[in-house]
């Protein structure tokens, strides 16, 4: 079951069309995304997630449909707009510096100072501190934050990236394809700190082509094909042989089999 009464998303899509050029890369889809829940969004290569991803990330603006924010009807102007509106998105190629150490990485562009005029500088113990008791309160026990990140499993610099999310205040977390190159044991301890951002209250939108993994954690999801809704579900509405089924091509796949067996 969902945890949602009657409350204002804090986002909700409605409609949303985008073309590139003559190419229509998504048609009439709607997403939301509520505090304390995980939407999935789920679809193969090419049926629009990525498409989706840069409407809510504000890499691109929806040329159909209605984007609102807390209720308000608006268009993101860049990323920026939508960090300062709370919306944080971890890419899959996630953006770090191999050879700085996890505590860099984690207040890259956002250092805090110290001392004044020209004896101002980083203040390195207080960015190591917050690294550690950021990453402790989500439950991740890094070896030493003074580490290069580049030396972190791709699971564990997931994981860094999603407690930075929460650290600096946002209120929904996009993670673009988390386990996409993970083996199960890294995957599930991704997942896990999926399920501790959604406890800490935000919105998060899982983008997968996994219905393992989004059944596990989601509460919504959302079915992508060819850049048009294939279908939408509450948690209790789908079970996970369903959402496989529909994911792997439903009906189309029923055809399949079907011509296949008279071949």
């Amino acid at each position: 079951m969902t945890r949602t009464a009657q409350r204002t998303p804090l986002i909700e899509l409605t409609g949303a069309g985008k073309r590139y050029g003559n190419v229509r890369a998504l048609e009439g889809v709607s997403l939301q995304v509520h505090a304390g829940e995980i939407t999935c969004v789920l679809g193969d290569n090419g049926a629009g997630k990525s498409t989706l991803i840069k409407i809510v990330a504000g890499l691109h603006q929806h040329d159909e449909g209605v984007l609102r924010i807390d209720g308000e009807e608006t268009r993101l102007a860049g990323p920026r707009d939508a960090l300062d509106r709370g919306i944080a998105t971890v890419h899959q190629d996630l953006a770090v510096v191999p050879l700085m150490p996890v505590w860099r990485n984690f207040f890259l562009g956002s250092e805090p100072r110290k001392g004044a005029g020209p004896f101002k500088r980083l203040d390195v113990d207080l960015m190591r501190r917050t690294t550690r008791e950021a990453l402790a309160r989500m439950g991740i026990d890094l070896r030493d934050v003074d580490q290069p990140i580049g030396t972190l499993s791709g699971g564990e610099r997931q994981c860094v990236a999603i407690a930075r999310a929460v650290h600096f205040g946002a209120k929904v977390l996009v993670l673009d394809e988390p386990t996409a190159a993970l083996g199960v044991k890294q995957s599930g301890v991704v997942l896990k700190y999926v399920a501790a951002a959604r406890d800490e209250g935000l919105g998060v939108v899982l983008i997968t082509h996994n219905p393992h993994h989004a059944h596990l954690v989601g509460d919504r999801f959302v079915l992508l094909r060819r850049g048009t809704m294939a279908g939408s579900h509450n948690r209790d509405e789908i079970t996970l042989e369903e959402l496989t089924r529909q994911m792997a091509g439903g009906s189309d796949l029923d055809a399949l089999r079907h011509e296949l067996r008279r071949a």
